[in-house]
């Protein structure tokens, strides 16, 4: 029997890899897990109460592209967050983000571009979803590195022509996942420069985005509208997740021009798993509350302050301008993360698990990720242990 050969080439997903690389070892301490992105603040104390006034929602199918409510709820958030009023046919609801980033490449994706196989790029570390939907669409995909040398961000304008104008797709994180860095203003204008001028479209994950530091991050709504440019070349992708501590949710919502929309909702009305209604009630809850969000982000605030003490004087630590990881270097992150394993008992994820190796380099094997999503004194014993054994 054949089975296809798009996927043949992946790696192992991370975490199955990681338990591959530490199950096997005894921990060297009480465990404390620093791997998964998995926020564990409190959630929204809204959220029972809506969903138990709701449970009737569970009897009927769902609204396959958001309940109007919803979408007006999200339609608000955007308004305040960003200053850009959309219509709700701009907008639909997702199963979580990783669906749409992923059904956003097969709905709009062509077979072609130039007369020759599309490429979609991509940061290199970064979400491993965006290289399966580009293998799905029989695209290629392109990793560029997004090291110390270029800011953690892609530097999409040094790629050679033929390569930009084979361009259908572009994946931008900001803040980047796993290194925490900012896509400016000026980045994301720059970017729908160079999307105009070779014909591409943008797809913006922007699920870290309520979580920073010092100020919000720009968003490219906002920069595609004072910039004038077409709707059709930036989509932007949110979830509820990160923001509202709510991962187990599934909530997330994508935002684009009206013909792009058409399709993803036409994609979506033929093989989309819509949200239960009493769910959407609760994202709808969610969006149009900022309380939970301020207090949660003056959490991650508080842990990047603990980071930066404890990791004072680091050479290379980078304290991270928003999301919710440390991107710390090491000399060999498979070997960082095996002995701080078996001596302390602190998980962490080699970094080399989420990125390509491109020319016989991997951008990400001399780093470790760390997830600042435990409680504080948890997260300040476990950044300690690590700094004693990694670094000491």
């Amino acid at each position: 029997m054949a089975f296809p050969e798009r996927f043949s080439n992946l790696p192992d997903y991370a975490f199955p890899r990681l338990r591959k690389l530490l199950d096997a070892h005894p921990p060297g301490g009480v465990p404390i897990s620093m791997t998964i992105g998995e926020p564990r603040h409190a959630m929204p104390d809204f959220v029972g109460r809506v969903l138990a006034a709701n449970l009737a929602g569970f009897g009927v199918y769902p609204p396959n592209d958001g309940a109007p409510e919803l979408l007006a709820a999200i339609s608000g958030w955007i308004a305040r967050r960003y200053g850009v009023n959309l219509s709700e046919d701009r907008l639909m609801a997702l199963n979580g983000t990783r669906e749409g980033l992923f059904n956003a490449a097969i709905a709009l994706c062509p077979e072609s571009k130039a007369g020759q196989k599309p490429v979609i790029l991509m940061p290199n570390p970064f979400y491993q979803v965006y290289a399966v939907a580009a293998l799905t669409v029989n695209a290629e995909p392109v990793y560029v590195p997004a090291t110390a040398a270029t800011g953690h961000l892609p530097d999409y304008g040094s790629l050679p022509k033929d390569v930009l104008d084979r361009t259908a797709l572009v994946y931008i994180c900001s803040p980047a996942n796993p290194q925490g860095a900012v896509a400016s203003a000026d980045y994301l204008a720059d970017l729908l420069t160079l999307a105009e001028k070779h014909d591409f479209r943008i797809l913006a994950d922007e699920c870290y985005c309520e979580i920073w530091r010092d100020a919000p991050p720009p968003g490219l709504l906002q920069i595609a509208q004072h910039q004038g440019a077409d709707p059709e070349r930036a989509l932007v992708f949110h979830s509820l997740s990160k923001r509202s501590n709510l991962p187990g949710l599934r909530s997330g919502f994508v935002a684009a021009g009206p013909e792009c929309m058409l399709r993803l909702r036409q994609l979506r009305a033929f093989a989309g798993a819509p949200l239960p209604l009493p769910l959407q009630k609760v994202a709808e809850a969610c969006w149009q509350d900022e309380d939970h969000v301020t207090a949660s982000r003056a959490l991650y605030q508080a842990k990047f302050a603990d980071a930066d003490r404890i990791f004072a004087g680091l050479q290379g630590y980078q304290a991270p301008d928003g999301g919710f990881f440390l991107w710390l270097p090491v000399d060999d992150g498979e070997a960082a993360a095996l002995k701080l394993w078996r001596e302390t008992g602190v998980r962490v994820l080699p970094g080399a698990y989420l990125s390509r190796e491109v020319g016989g380099q991997n951008p990400g094997k001399g780093y470790i990720r760390v997830a600042l999503v435990a409680p504080a004194e948890e997260t300040q014993r476990g950044l300690t242990q690590l700094r004693d054994c990694l670094y000491g």
